[in-house]
């Protein structure tokens, strides 16, 4: 009796969401490209604008949820192997690098690498979602440079990071005063979500959540094992 009324409540529930158009500046899976910046562990070693551990948690979310609902997803790296070093775990678990093709550059801003602006170009998708280290260099760059030739940026900014706090913000501020629309990891994965009723994408949601989503995991762990009783 129990499931049977979850299950007609989830689907008077997906009506009723449905019901309604979305509005236009609203991510979905299909509408837009994410572009994972410099990830890397020299990068990593300054920032002190959040602990590292949440920084890494808030990329997990952010390259989990582009796995999970399919989003066309550019890795990049600077310097790779001569000076910033290998992309967080986080990100290999999901975009493993030897089938990725991450594209390494010389350049700090992303937009000015031939390659990596074929790539990110090449998707096809006026939507932008941005996200790495640090936000003053390696995000600003590429977020100015997009909203220049007339693409919609958003910039991801807990799963972004910078020297100090005040660079981190100081960077955010000059980016929404052109236009980048700010957002969180969280934020990001249940936009793409959007509706509970999704059962094809729940238990994977769920899942990262449980894994990667902090209090709020372990929320969702909790009401997942004393609901089923």
């Amino acid at each position: 009796m129990k499931t049977f009324i979850l299950t007609a409540s989830l689907f008077l529930a997906s009506i009723t969401a449905f019901a309604q158009k979305p509005g236009p500046e609203l991510l979905s899976p299909s509408n837009h490209a994410l572009i994972l910046v410099d990830h890397e562990s020299q990068m990593a070693f300054a920032v002190s604008s959040q602990p590292i551990d949440q920084l890494r948690n808030s990329t997990a979310l952010v390259a989990g949820a582009s796995k999970i609902f399919n989003v066309p997803t550019v890795v990049t790296t600077v310097a790779e192997k001569s000076f910033s070093g290998p992309v967080f775990r986080e990100i290999e678990e999901f975009y493993p690098q030897k089938t990725s093709n991450y594209i390494d550059r010389t350049t700090m801003n992303t937009w000015e690498d031939v390659n990596a602006h074929k790539a990110i170009t090449g998707k096809g998708k006026k939507k932008l979602v941005f996200a790495g280290l640090w936000t003053g260099v390696c995000i600003v760059g590429p977020a100015l440079s997009a909203i220049n030739e007339g693409y919609e940026v958003y910039v991801i900014t807990d799963a972004s990071g910078d020297v100090s706090k005040e660079a981190h913000e100081m960077a955010i501020a000059r980016m929404v005063q052109v236009g980048v629309r700010p957002m969180t990891s969280l934020q990001y994965l249940l936009e793409l979500q959007r509706d509970w009723a999704r059962q094809e994408t729940y238990k994977a949601v769920t899942d990262l959540v449980k894994k990667y989503g902090g209090a709020y995991g372990v929320g969702v762990q909790y009401a997942h094992e004393m609901l089923k009783h």
